[in-house]
């Protein structure tokens, strides 16, 4: 499943997906050489944007996030969603490409349900 979910999300590579109503996602995920902020060796970016295209959603690890533990915060996760426009994102702790999807998705559906209800 591991290796399935991998090449499914690299196919998916600037795939942009109406999702009713205006709304829609933009996938983007390549192959990067292992490391410490990307030990899955996977950059990715996967976006929900509104009928204005703000983006409303956002799951990425294009860039460190401080967490807010203890004294320092200076800790950085790359694995990352923001739940809104303005959150500066929250850690997401990535487990395989498959499941990435699967948390996406269910993000999505529940942004939508929510956004629309506005």
């Amino acid at each position: 499943m591991q290796k399935r979910g991998i090449v499914t999300l690299l196919d998916l590579h600037q795939e942009v997906i109406d999702q009713d109503d205006g709304y829609w996602v933009k996938i983007e995920a390549w192959e990067v050489p292992v490391s410490d902020a990307v030990p899955h060796g996977i950059r990715y970016s996967l976006t929900l944007h509104n009928p204005k295209g703000l983006r409303i959603l956002g799951y990425d690890n294009a860039h460190g996030v401080k967490l807010r533990s203890g004294y320092s915060g200076r800790n950085l996760t790359y694995d990352h969603k923001h739940r809104s426009a303005s959150d500066p994102g929250i850690r997401y702790e990535f487990k395989n490409a498959h499941q990435l999807l699967c948390d996406f998705f269910a993000d999505v559906d529940r942004t939508l349900k929510a956004d629309k209800e506005i």
